[in-house]
């Protein structure tokens, strides 16, 4: 483009830009979004361990539940090391740009808005990639160890080979005055 047509075009560039920027702060807000979610989702899966953990459970379901867990938190707490979100570097924008007419500004500015804005969904994709491994992780933990602890629990009250005793009532097992 000509420095004419640039001119020409430079309140559709401002409007560009302008939704550039936006849609790059709600793909940081989301992603932001996706952080709190994963440390609930790591609180959760290390609460649920510590509970298995107090309790009496049966030993091959207890594991595969604290390996649940395991997978839960680890992958919980990778979706923090991931790289940070690109944004645009203003010493960078200045020295590059800040005797440029505006409308080639304008446009550099958007070029580079849209490569970090690709860059940055790349990091948002994995981040919720691994928080839905999470999740399954916790939901997965939770399971094994109910039935873990149903399983143990279960053959407290039996002989082997029997079926349990029930349980006492509360009318059967008062005493009365």
């Amino acid at each position: 483009m000509t420095p004419q047509e640039l001119r020409e075009r430079e309140s559709n560039l401002e409007l560009i830009n302008g939704e550039i920027a936006s849609r790059m702060a709600r793909q940081s807000e989301a992603g932001a979004k996706v952080d709190t979610k994963a440390v609930f989702v790591v609180g959760f899966a290390a609460t649920a361990a510590q509970f298995l953990a107090a309790r009496s459970f049966e030993p091959y379901t207890g594991t595969a539940a604290f390996v649940a867990y395991a997978v839960a938190i680890g992958t919980g707490i990778s979706i923090f090391n991931l790289a940070r979100y690109e944004d645009l570097d203003p010493r960078a924008i200045l020295d590059d740009h800040g005797r440029d007419e505006k409308s080639a500004t304008l446009v550099a500015l958007a070029s580079t808005r849209v490569t970090m804005f690709e860059t940055n969904s790349e990091v948002h994709q994995r981040k919720t990639h691994r928080w839905t491994v999470s999740l399954v992780a916790v939901v997965v933990g939770i399971c094994l160890s109910t039935v873990s602890i149903v399983l143990h629990t279960g053959a407290h009250d039996r002989e082997p080979g029997k079926p349990g005793r029930p349980a006492p009532s509360a009318s059967s097992s008062a005493q009365p005055h």
